[in-house]
């Protein structure tokens, strides 16, 4: 019984004084031929989609996740891949996992254009307020928020994200969409205030673009200095003729001498046949 409590008291002075903690794993670095492979994959995937082909860029990004499966960009990308053949179900799943592992308004706001194609307007909405909580100096996430509370009937809210954008970007055409809803709710006091300011921003827009292109007119324009090379002095060589065979030729014209074209007549060629040795018939 003693030697039972011993180890009991034992055992416990481990557990207070010697707790076990889980070892962290040492971070393996990465070989220059992965970091190399990596990049190069990376490479395919960008080029195949600016080139439009899917099935190559879809290949690629599944063999980054395939070794890297905590890459949150390559899940984003996948999910742009999906969305634009519109395999949405796969859309929002690579968007949903490329949030979770790195909290990215862009991958958000993906999830929310997704949630708006398919009709889920709701989700659509709570997607795109959580990326303007994220990075709220974008117009299009406002953007975006107003057509998801446009589908639900909320004008109102609708107008309001409109407004942030206008805010943050002065557009034209987010004053015609502001237009338009007023215009769909029968507001016409409204609707005549946002076509005078739609005027207003166009007037500001003409003067701006004059304005840019006198500052570009009155740029001093730079000069390309050519490097002038020295002229050299043509003698003309006297013509004289130069008889070779049958041919004349004038120094004038070249200066090569003319070369026959006939076998010459040795023991060494081939071609010539000696008379000596033959036999005469």
């Amino acid at each position: 019984m003693i030697a039972v409590f011993v180890i009991l008291i034992f055992v416990m002075y481990l557990c207070f004084f010697f707790p076990m903690e889980p070892k962290e794993k040492p971070v393996e670095e990465k070989s220059p031929k992965y970091t190399a492979q990596m990049k190069k994959l990376w490479q395919i995937a960008q080029t195949s989609m600016r080139e439009r082909k899917p099935f190559r860029a879809e290949k690629a990004l599944l063999t980054i996740l395939k070794f890297d499966e905590k890459n949150a960009a390559a899940y984003n990308r996948l999910g742009i891949l999906y969305a634009k053949k519109q395999n949405y179900d796969h859309a929002v799943e690579c968007f949903e996992i490329a949030q979770s592992l790195d909290n990215n308004p862009a991958s958000i706001h993906n999830a929310g254009l997704i949630y708006l194609e398919t009709g889920a307007y709701e989700k659509a909405a709570m997607a795109f307020r959580q990326a303007i909580s994220l990075e709220g100096d974008v117009p299009a996430r406002y953007i975006a928020l107003a057509k998801a509370e446009e589908k639900m009937g909320n004008t109102k809210k609708a107008i309001e994200a409109l407004e942030n954008a206008y805010e943050l970007d002065p557009k034209v055409a987010t004053l015609r969409q502001i237009l338009a809803i007023y215009e769909n709710t029968g507001d016409e006091e409204a609707a005549t205030a946002t076509t005078a300011r739609i005027e207003e921003q166009i007037i500001r827009d003409n003067e701006a673009a004059k304005k840019r292109a006198a500052k570009s007119n009155n740029k001093p324009q730079q000069t390309v200095r050519r490097r002038l090379m020295p002229t050299r002095k043509i003698v003309a060589r006297p013509k004289t003729a130069v008889r070779s065979g049958t041919k004349t030729m004038s120094t004038a014209k070249t200066t090569k001498t003319a070369i026959s074209t006939k076998p010459v007549r040795t023991s060494k060629n081939p071609l010539f046949k000696s008379r000596v040795g033959r036999k005469r018939v």
